[in-house]
């Protein structure tokens, strides 16, 4: 059976053996995208509410040892934002865009490769058809007016595995693209979500809690007014 494989593989010319590059190449890469995007995401919600908790407290060094050890764009965009902590809302809201801007990118990297092999691969396969045909008429023309089947054959067999193999590595290559595409924009929407929620948090619940983190905002041993 594997012989019978190798043969039918080996009948469909040169750029077979491109195809098949071209399917390990995006393989590959989806694989190590795939173990990368699932490293990166997180739940969100959790560690929001766990670093809020935190900062209840009044633990930043303990919010931002939390964030370090934290892998993900989530934990980077929440850090940039603790770091300026004491900062006004517009160099907060700066600093948490550039890290966004920063790790984003990173997400996306390489989806564009299997998007290209994606659709280079019918192409692939299209020249591998001509090819064929080439090899078909050509056996037309020195065959003369009598050609036998056998020699028609080996042109009609490169240009069908040809085509059929650019299909074999384009239609993979269209679903793991937007698969991970999909994969990127969920963390994305949790990088924006983040952000957003830890700047309201800080700006607005942290900085009115008083330094020790108990009582309101007027206890501060001073006696209370005589009624």
């Amino acid at each position: 059976m594997k012989g019978l494989s190798f043969n039918v593989f080996a009948q469909g010319g040169p750029m077979m053996w491109v195809l098949l590059a071209m399917g390990l190449a995006g393989t590959l890469i989806f694989i190590e995208r795939l173990l990368y995007l699932h490293r990166g995401q997180i739940r969100s919600t959790a560690f929001v509410g766990g670093i809020k908790n935190i900062l209840a407290k009044r633990r930043l060094m303990e919010a931002l040892t939390v964030c370090e050890e934290t892998p993900g764009p989530v934990a980077a965009v929440v850090k940039s934002a603790l770091l300026h902590a004491d900062c006004d809302e517009q160099a907060m809201r700066l600093s948490v865009q550039e890290a966004a801007l920063i790790e984003i990118p990173v997400l996306e990297r390489r989806l564009g490769s299997i998007a290209a092999i994606a659709q280079v691969a019918p192409l692939v396969g299209l020249l591998g058809t001509l090819l064929g045909m080439i090899t078909t008429f050509q056996a037309f023309m020195q065959g003369g007016n009598y050609v036998s089947a056998n020699a028609l054959a080996g042109g009609m067999w490169q240009a069908l595995i040809s085509t059929a193999g650019g299909l074999v590595i384009a239609i993979p290559g269209h679903l793991a693209y937007h698969f991970l595409s999909s994969r990127v924009r969920a963390i994305v929407r949790d990088v924006e979500w983040g952000g957003n929620e830890i700047m309201k948090y800080l700006l607005i619940e942290y900085r009115a809690q008083p330094a020790g983190g108990k009582g309101g905002p007027g206890a501060e041993g001073k006696p209370a007014a005589r009624p």
